[in-house]
Protein backbone atom coordinates (compact mmCIF):
# COMPACT_ATOMS: atom_id res chain seq x y z
CA UNK A 1 0.00 0.00 0.00
CA UNK A 2 1.56 3.48 -1.18
CA UNK A 3 -0.56 6.31 1.08
CA UNK A 4 0.20 8.92 -2.10
CA UNK A 5 -1.06 6.59 -4.40
CA UNK A 6 -4.81 7.60 -5.54
CA UNK A 7 -5.30 4.37 -7.07
CA UNK A 8 -3.85 2.20 -3.69
CA UNK A 9 -6.50 5.10 -1.68
CA UNK A 10 -9.76 4.26 -4.04
CA UNK A 11 -8.65 0.09 -3.64
CA UNK A 12 -9.38 0.63 -0.23
CA UNK A 13 -12.42 2.88 -0.21
CA UNK A 14 -10.37 5.88 1.40
CA UNK A 15 -11.58 8.15 -2.16
CA UNK A 16 -15.26 8.63 -1.07
CA UNK A 17 -15.44 10.22 -4.50
CA UNK A 18 -15.06 7.18 -6.40
CA UNK A 19 -17.41 4.37 -6.33
CA UNK A 20 -16.26 0.89 -6.71
CA UNK A 21 -18.72 -0.97 -8.93
CA UNK A 22 -19.23 -5.00 -8.87
CA UNK A 23 -15.70 -7.45 -9.04
CA UNK A 24 -15.48 -10.91 -8.58
CA UNK A 25 -11.83 -10.82 -7.41
CA UNK A 26 -11.24 -9.61 -4.24
CA UNK A 27 -7.61 -8.71 -5.30
CA UNK A 28 -8.59 -6.11 -8.52
CA UNK A 29 -11.23 -3.10 -8.65
CA UNK A 30 -13.35 -1.39 -10.76
CA UNK A 31 -14.62 2.10 -11.30
CA UNK A 32 -15.31 4.89 -13.64
CA UNK A 33 -12.64 6.65 -15.16
CA UNK A 34 -13.12 10.60 -14.02
CA UNK A 35 -12.37 11.79 -17.53
CA UNK A 36 -14.13 9.17 -19.84
CA UNK A 37 -12.59 8.74 -23.45
CA UNK A 38 -16.06 7.12 -24.27
CA UNK A 39 -19.24 6.75 -24.03
CA UNK A 40 -17.95 3.44 -21.74
CA UNK A 41 -14.71 4.02 -19.61
CA UNK A 42 -13.47 1.98 -16.49
CA UNK A 43 -10.51 1.31 -14.57
CA UNK A 44 -9.20 -2.04 -13.57
CA UNK A 45 -6.85 -1.99 -10.46
CA UNK A 46 -5.24 -4.27 -8.76
CA UNK A 47 -5.94 -3.90 -5.24
CA UNK A 48 -1.87 -4.21 -4.32
CA UNK A 49 0.18 -1.52 -5.41
CA UNK A 50 2.00 -2.52 -8.94
CA UNK A 51 4.09 -0.78 -10.85
CA UNK A 52 2.92 0.21 -14.27
CA UNK A 53 2.84 -2.01 -17.42
CA UNK A 54 6.54 -2.11 -17.86
CA UNK A 55 7.02 -3.85 -14.97
CA UNK A 56 4.84 -6.83 -16.03
CA UNK A 57 6.29 -10.53 -15.97
CA UNK A 58 5.34 -13.36 -17.48
CA UNK A 59 3.47 -14.59 -14.53
CA UNK A 60 1.65 -11.64 -14.72
CA UNK A 61 -0.70 -12.81 -17.10
CA UNK A 62 -3.11 -14.63 -15.11
CA UNK A 63 -3.20 -11.31 -13.58
CA UNK A 64 -4.07 -8.91 -16.91
CA UNK A 65 -6.39 -12.03 -18.29
CA UNK A 66 -8.72 -11.50 -15.00
CA UNK A 67 -8.61 -7.42 -15.41
CA UNK A 68 -9.83 -8.04 -18.79
CA UNK A 69 -12.58 -10.43 -17.99
CA UNK A 70 -13.17 -8.06 -14.83
CA UNK A 71 -13.39 -4.93 -17.93
CA UNK A 72 -15.81 -7.44 -20.09
CA UNK A 73 -18.20 -8.12 -17.12
CA UNK A 74 -18.77 -4.17 -16.06
CA UNK A 75 -19.93 -4.05 -19.61
CA UNK A 76 -22.28 -6.38 -19.74
CA UNK A 77 -23.68 -5.15 -16.35
CA UNK A 78 -24.11 -2.05 -17.53
CA UNK A 79 -25.55 -2.71 -20.87
CA UNK A 80 -23.07 -2.99 -23.51
CA UNK A 81 -22.57 -6.43 -25.06
CA UNK A 82 -20.82 -6.10 -28.51
CA UNK A 83 -17.31 -7.09 -26.84
CA UNK A 84 -16.18 -6.36 -30.70
CA UNK A 85 -16.11 -2.82 -30.11
CA UNK A 86 -14.11 -2.37 -26.98
CA UNK A 87 -11.14 -1.65 -26.24
CA UNK A 88 -8.45 -2.33 -23.46
CA UNK A 89 -5.15 -1.33 -22.71
CA UNK A 90 -2.16 0.35 -20.47
CA UNK A 91 -0.72 3.77 -21.02
CA UNK A 92 3.19 2.80 -21.96
CA UNK A 93 5.37 5.15 -19.32
CA UNK A 94 6.22 7.86 -19.48
CA UNK A 95 2.70 8.53 -20.79
CA UNK A 96 1.02 6.74 -17.76
CA UNK A 97 -0.16 9.86 -15.23
CA UNK A 98 -0.57 7.32 -12.57
CA UNK A 99 2.36 5.00 -11.11
CA UNK A 100 0.00 2.14 -10.49
CA UNK A 101 -0.72 -0.48 -13.09
CA UNK A 102 -4.47 0.28 -14.15
CA UNK A 103 -6.49 -1.46 -17.27
CA UNK A 104 -8.40 1.07 -19.26
CA UNK A 105 -11.89 -0.69 -20.49
CA UNK A 106 -13.54 1.42 -23.55
CA UNK A 107 -16.45 0.90 -25.56
CA UNK A 108 -17.55 1.34 -27.82
CA UNK A 109 -14.37 2.23 -29.58
CA UNK A 110 -16.08 3.35 -33.06
CA UNK A 111 -17.49 6.35 -30.72
CA UNK A 112 -14.22 7.35 -29.39
CA UNK A 113 -14.01 11.17 -30.22
CA UNK A 114 -10.48 12.06 -32.28
CA UNK A 115 -8.80 13.09 -29.32
CA UNK A 116 -9.48 9.74 -27.53
CA UNK A 117 -9.08 8.17 -31.11
CA UNK A 118 -5.39 9.54 -30.40
CA UNK A 119 -5.02 9.14 -26.75
CA UNK A 120 -6.18 5.56 -27.23
CA UNK A 121 -4.80 4.37 -30.40
CA UNK A 122 -4.16 0.92 -30.54
CA UNK A 123 -0.23 -0.09 -29.90
CA UNK A 124 0.40 3.23 -30.39
CA UNK A 125 4.11 4.56 -28.64
CA UNK A 126 2.14 5.09 -25.67
CA UNK A 127 -1.11 3.12 -25.11
CA UNK A 128 -0.32 -0.48 -25.50
CA UNK A 129 -3.41 -3.25 -25.73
Amino acid sequence: YDGKCVFCRIARREEPGTALLPCEYEDLVCFRDRSPGAPHHYLVVPVKHMGNCKTLKTEHIPLVKRMMKVGEAVLQKNNFSDLNDVRMGFHWPPFCSIAHLHLHVLAPASQLGFLSRLYYRINSYWFIT
